[in-house]
C-alpha cells in the first residue's frame, strides 16, 4: 500500500464562514470554494499542493461543543506544520493575538503550538526538527515547556525544517 501522508481534514462547525475567517487570518488560509448560504468552506493552506487542507460543514449555532477524548471517543487535534521556526514564531504571534494560543510544547522531534478555533476544536503548529538532530528522541514521547527563542537561536543555521 502506497500511503504518502493525510491529504486534508474536513470538520464539523458551528458557522463555516466564521471558522474560514479565522483560519484566514491566524494562518493565511485561503478560501478555496465557498457556499454563498455559508455551509460549507474549503481551503487550502499558504504552501500547499493539494486543491484543500481543510474543509468545513456547518451545523448550526445550537451544535455542542466537542466530547471528544472527555466523554467520547474523537480526534483529539490536526497539526499544521510550517517550514521554519520563524514562521512558528509568526503563528504564535497572530494565535496569541486572537486569544486562541492555548499551549506551547517542545516534543525534541518537533516544536509545537496548540490552539482552539471559534468552536473550540484543538489544532496544532508545529515545526519538524531535521532529522539528523533526532537521535534518541525519535522514539520518546517528549512533552518540555517550548523556549521559542531559545530553538530559533539553536537551530539558527537550519532554514527549514525536516519535512522540507
Amino acid at each position: 500500500m502506497g500511503v504518502t501522508g493525510m491529504n486534508h481534514a474536513v470538520l464539523y462547525v458551528r458557522d463555516a464562514r466564521r471558522t474560514a475567517d479565522f483560519y484566514r487570518e491566524t494562518l493565511d488560509f485561503r478560501v478555496i470554494i465557498e457556499d454563498p448560504g455559508g455551509r460549507y468552506s474549503f481551503l487550502r493552506a499558504p504552501d500547499s499542493g493539494n486543491h484543500h487542507d481543510l474543509g468545513l460543514f456547518t451545523i448550526g449555532s445550537g451544535a455542542g461543543d466537542s466530547q471528544a477524548g472527555q466523554r467520547t471517543v474523537g480526534l483529539y487535534h490536526i497539526a499544521w506544520e510550517v517550514r521554519t521556526l520563524a514562521e512558528l514564531a509568526a503563528a504564535q504571534e497572530r494565535l496569541a493575538a486572537a486569544g486562541a494560543l492555548v499551549g506551547a510544547s517542545d516534543h525534541g522531534a518537533s516544536k509545537s503550538l496548540y490552539a482552539k478555533d471559534p468552536d473550540g476544536l484543538e489544532f496544532e503548529v508545529m515545526w519538524l526538527v531535521p532529522s539528523e538532530h533526532w537521535g534518541a528522541e525519535e522514539h520518546e514521547a517528549i512533552i518540555r515547556p517550548l523556549d521559542l527563542a531559545a530553538e530559533r537561536r539553536r537551530y539558527a543555521e537550519q532554514a527549514e525544517g525536516a519535512a522540507e
